[in-house]
């Protein structure tokens, strides 16, 4: 028999104590939402670690630093448009401006100290993965000199967002026009638009939001609105009546946020008053049910009731398809400015833009002195950066035949690769800042796992990747996102394309989904190849170090004279125990 210490092979045993964590850098890519996040997650979960997120623009916060347009707000109540661990009581209206929101997250930036990891005014070119070397090699561009450079990383992270490359519309003669040409997602805030004649091209979330901002500064508004789409009744809209009978913005009263600053708890329980209803709209999603007939209904009735000047714009805009097949926004006050005399809803197609103005296909021509171009993005996920994983193979090339990832995040033959807000990671309902939260969480568990376990490398398998991508075709199959209807959900593949832009499930589902990995569902290469080399060398770093706490595990003990009632604030393993023993009599007791 041999001995109990007796080695079978030494290829076995790697070079490392079975505690060590190997130095690793992460390259991200955006500081907006997602970028912020990771920095604040990444290092509290990570040591001996190095990151840097590299930014085109000159400031944090994203698309929050990048939409100036009048009226741009988030539609969704400011109080659930923050992060769970950082709440501002303070916020000025229930819908938030984008000014006010953009300074939220330079706060929350300038708190936990992430703007040390941030270079901005660089542009990312390419990325692509070196398999000689197992590294990241991204091309980037000071945007400030000109100068084009390489970093490397053991591991890259982007952050993006999904509605980020924005592009004119595809109309003849647009560069033609001798007026002012404006686009939502490019404002040029110097200009003046007040007494001019102006044409706003889109009915999307941009557009409904320009609208009523523009109209009561201009002399003539025509809206160009091909397009049939649903305008929603406010989140949480009771909250909004009691202020204010036309059911839009409000601003909240110096009382009230004194006393949340004052009260925490009394804060809290207004927040998660409107999460809750936030959160509380799933089943409206799903074909034929009871609870999306009934807002069908609704949102019909509401539409004519608040269009009632202007019935002839109910008929055009009133979907045919359910509402939630595109993005449903509330949209305050967008109906009621269609319905005034300075405002002309034109559903006619247009043939071509001017020098002077627009003509449509019916042959007529209206002369303006602007145009705003509130027409989107390119929602493809293929014309982002160029990122080439094992093989050279390009993501966006892959993507043209079948968009496909794990869980959002990551993609086979991608390796050390995570992406927060990829295809298939926003929400139709429910809240988007607690799954970016669970995307950077996620993230960090993996990074975690590479550290001290020897990994080299980590992707998720081809068969998982098929399996996450196939279980979303036949979740949307069940749900009115798959209904015939143009929307940014199916990423330009056309009224009946593949949803590819949002989670398959609820917020809920996304959040618990991703609270950890599933490590059965990923591959892995080693450090120096030895798969069992987590285990080490049979030390602990302790051992190596004569000053150590080679006691820490006795840190969070208690008295066996202690009732288990006193235990159970306790930390650690003593603390697990003393709750479970705790619920268990509880159970017993009916408790």
């Amino acid at each position: 028999m041999p001995s109990a210490t007796h080695i079978a092979s030494k290829s076995i045993i790697s070079a490392r104590s079975v505690d060590d964590v190997r130095p690793l850098k992460v390259i991200g890519i955006g500081a907006g939402i997602s970028g912020i996040l990771a920095a604040i997650r990444l290092p509290r979960k990570l040591k001996n670690f190095e990151l840097v997120i590299y930014d085109k623009n000159e400031e944090v916060g994203g698309t929050w630093f990048e939409n100036r347009y009048p009226g741009c707000a988030c539609d969704i109540p400011a109080h659930c448009y923050q992060l769970s661990f950082e709440s501002n009581p303070a916020w000025s209206t229930f819908y938030a401006k984008a000014p006010e929101i953009l300074e939220y997250w330079k706060r929350v930036a300038d708190k936990y100290g992430v703007r040390k990891y941030m270079k901005l005014s660089h542009k990312a070119m390419q990325a692509r993965w070196d398999e000689s070397t197992s590294k990241w090699v991204v091309t980037l561009q000071n945007i400030t000199t000109g100068e084009v450079f390489e970093d490397t990383a053991d591991a890259l992270f982007t952050g993006i967002g999904v509605l980020n490359e924005w592009k004119w519309p595809s109309i003849p003669g647009l560069k033609d026009f001798r007026g002012k040409l404006l686009h939502s997602a490019q404002w040029d805030e110097s200009y003046d638009y007040k007494g001019l004649n102006v044409a706003v091209i889109g009915a999307g979330s941009s557009g409904i939001q320009i609208v009523p901002t523009l109209q009561p500064e201009v002399e003539r508004l025509d809206h160009y609105v091909r397009g049939r789409t649903w305008i929603a009744t406010t989140i949480a809209a009771d909250e909004v009546k009691k202020r204010n009978d036309t059911a839009s913005n409000f601003e909240f009263t110096k009382d009230e946020i004194d006393a949340w600053l004052q009260d925490p708890t009394l804060y809290l329980s207004y927040r998660k008053k409107l999460e809750a209803e936030l959160q509380s709209g799933h089943i409206i999603t799903m074909k034929g049910s009871e609870a999306q007939k009934e807002a069908r209904a609704f949102f019909t009735q509401l539409m004519r009731d608040r269009l009632a000047k202007k019935p002839q714009v109910a008929e055009h805009m009133i979907p045919d398809f359910p509402p939630l097949c595109k993005r449903l926004t509330p949209g305050p006050g967008y109906l009621e400015a269609l319905t005034k005399e300075n405002v002309d809803v034109v559903p006619t197609a247009i043939e071509r833009i001017t020098a002077t103005g627009i003509q449509t296909t019916d042959g007529k021509h209206r002369e303006v002195d602007a145009i705003v171009c509130a027409t989107g993005f390119d929602t493809s996920f293929q014309n982002r950066f160029p990122i080439y994983g094992i093989g050279g193979v390009k993501m966006g090339e892959r993507w043209k035949s079948r968009v496909d990832t794990y869980l959002s995040m990551m993609v086979d033959g991608f390796p050390n690769f995570f992406m927060s807000l990829g295809p298939n990671s926003g929400v139709g309902g429910g809240n988007l800042l607690m799954l970016i939260e669970r995307i950077a969480e996620y993230t960090a568990q993996v990074l975690y796992k590479i550290q001290t376990e020897n990994i080299l490398t980590v992707e998720p398998t081809y068969k998982a990747t098929q399996n996450f991508t196939d279980f979303c075709d036949a979740y949307f199959a069940g749900t009115v996102f798959s209904e015939e209807c143009s929307s940014w959900y199916k990423g330009g593949t056309g009224k009946n394309g593949r949803v590819v832009a949002i989670w398959p499930g609820s917020s809920l589902h996304a959040i618990r989904t991703l609270e950890k990995p599933r490590w059965e569902d990923f591959q892995y290469t080693y450090v120096d190849g030895n798969e069992f080399g987590w285990i080490g060398d049979g030390w602990s770093t302790l051992d190596r170090l004569d000053d150590a706490d080679k006691t820490y595990y006795l840190d969070n003990q208690q008295m066996i004279h202690q009732p288990l009632e006193e235990r159970t604030g306790m930390e650690g393993l003593a603390g697990d125990l003393a709750r479970t023993a705790l619920s268990e009599e509880n159970g017993k007791n009916g408790g």
